[in-house]
């Protein structure tokens, strides 16, 4: 029976009764649901796997507590633990021997023990909005694990400004735009801490094989500069694209895996033929300049300093496109919305001509904007170079794939969308489901795109670089007290 110090035997009983009471199959059998019933009912599940996460996190902390690291054999005894062998959670609070503790009483390894203790010391320390967020059903475990991740070896106060602005819109993002943009907050608020953790991983890189789930495979890992991971693997992708053109009937990504073992094992006699990767670097004006705004290559997150020195080693920082590569410009509004995409030859003509309508500085007109429309079924160049630079990833509600080579959908189905009120409201990053029966599908002008299922819910997503509006402030209040009932007082007419 359960005790608790300073508890009576009743509440011991009742405690211990409510720990180890059975479960009660009160829940309806899934077919008698409607659509509408089985979204609400998916969704109360994914409330409860939240807030059971918070509530083992409560647990773990608790079980820590009681096992404090002063407990622990001296440094001159024997089993004391030995300074730099293992990393333990807790800041040297916790007792050593914790995390073996939980690993048997979950029956997970200590790695996902430590894992857990490390998430439950994080939400509690760093991120009590967030925690109290996950504890009330209102955000779920995984983007909870997201910030988490992206804020664990930062500063209490760093953290709390990543919370502060990216908690708000964390439900109405991906699981993965969500760990991207707080690795990207981290990287702006905390820039040298940031790119001194980047050098320092550059002298711990290394190559791993984990067991693949699969009897008789392995994944090989190979920790790399993110540009050099992006470019290797844009290269698989190229190969194996160029092994389906020629009839492998093979899944495409099982001819990316046999390039890569013919690259690194045969490099010499591989016949496959020689290609360039394509990298994508976003990088704001402010970066270039000093700045420490964060970049993208490809997608990856990387610091300023790590984004002047890539472009500096591909020659892109003298407004050049590097050898065999590409440059092109994007123009962005005040809360972020694409408002148009230029190559520089593009953006010299177009800043040497002006306005021919008025005189240089006398005028407030328009020069570019939005791809025109086409009445054609796929899009134009500039359509796809400007959809590409607003998506960069699956905009599909929760989804975070990169955008590839041929990831263009329509939003909307061909027939009614022509002669569409704006280009960019036509077609969106990756497959969009516009053809299956039931789905509703609205994308603004600034790229905002809702989805709503056929058993009602609606999700929005919106393009990485847009920023929530802020919400129009309320309408003051009225003063000179409340109105007078007094005919005498009314103001003319009468």
């Amino acid at each position: 029976m359960a005790q608790v110090s300073g508890s009576s035997v009743v509440e011991g009983v009742l405690i211990d009764w409510v720990v180890h009471r059975p479960v009660e199959p009160s829940r309806l059998p899934p077919e008698w649901l409607s659509d509408e019933q089985l979204a609400a009912e998916l969704q109360r599940v994914q409330r409860r796997r939240g807030q059971d996460a918070a509530h083992e996190a409560e647990l773990i902390l608790a079980l820590a507590g009681q096992r404090p690291a002063a407990a622990d054999p001296a440094p001159d005894h024997p089993g004391a633990r030995r300074a730099g062998w293992t990393a333990q959670p807790g800041d040297g609070e916790v007792s050593e021997f914790c995390t073996a503790e939980l690993a048997a009483v979950l029956n997970v390894g200590r790695g996902t023990a430590a894992i857990r203790l490390t998430r439950a010391l994080t939400w509690v320390r760093k991120l009590p909005a967030t925690f109290a967020a996950l504890r009330d059903g209102e955000l779920d475990e995984r983007r909870a694990q997201q910030l988490a991740d992206a804020v664990k070896d930062v500063p209490a106060d760093v953290a709390a400004r990543v919370e502060e602005r990216l908690l708000g819109e964390a439900r109405d993002l991906s699981v993965t735009r969500v760990g991207t943009r707080a690795a990207e907050l981290v990287l702006q608020l905390d820039a040298a801490a940031a790119e001194e953790a980047r050098v320092e991983a550059a002298k711990t890189a290394d190559v791993h094989v984990y067991p693949s789930p699969a009897d008789g495979r392995a994944v090989l890992a190979v920790d790399l500069p993110a540009e050099e991971a992006a470019a290797a693997k844009d290269l698989f992708d190229q190969l194996a694209r160029m092994l389906k053109a020629d009839g492998d009937e093979r899944p495409i990504g099982l001819l990316r895996t046999l390039v890569a073992a013919a690259l690194i094992l045969r490099p010499a006699d591989s016949g496959l033929p020689l290609v360039a990767a394509n990298l994508t670097i976003t990088a704001a004006l402010e970066a270039l300049e000093g700045g420490c705004a964060p970049g993208e290559v490809n997608g990856l997150v990387i610091t300023a300093a790590h984004l002047r020195d890539l472009l500096a080693r591909l020659g892109a920082l003298g407004v050049t496109a590097p050898d065999g590569g590409s440059l092109a410009y994007a123009v962005t509004g005040p809360d972020g919305e694409l408002l148009a995409t230029f190559t520089p030859a593009e953006l010299e003509r177009l800043a040497t001509r002006g306005c021919p309508e008025h005189a240089v500085g006398d005028c407030s007109c328009a020069l570019a904007g939005p791809p025109p429309t086409t009445d054609r079924y796929r899009p134009t160049e500039r359509q796809r170079a400007f959809v590409t630079a607003r998506d960069r990833r699956c905009r599909f509600p929760g989804c975070g794939q990169r955008v590839g080579a041929h990831d263009l959908d329509h939003v909307v189905p061909r027939p009614p969308c022509r002669d569409p009120p704006r280009a960019c409201e036509r077609w969106g990053a990756r497959g969009s489901f516009v053809h299956a029966p039931g789905w509703r599908f609205v994308m603004t002008g600034d790229g905002t795109l809702q989805v709503t299922t056929p058993s009602g819910v609606t999700r929005t997503t919106r393009p990485p670089g847009l920023r929530p509006r802020e919400p129009e402030p309320p309408p003051p209040e009225p003063t000179g007290g409340p109105p007078s009932d007094d005919p005498a007082d009314d103001p003319p007419p009468f």
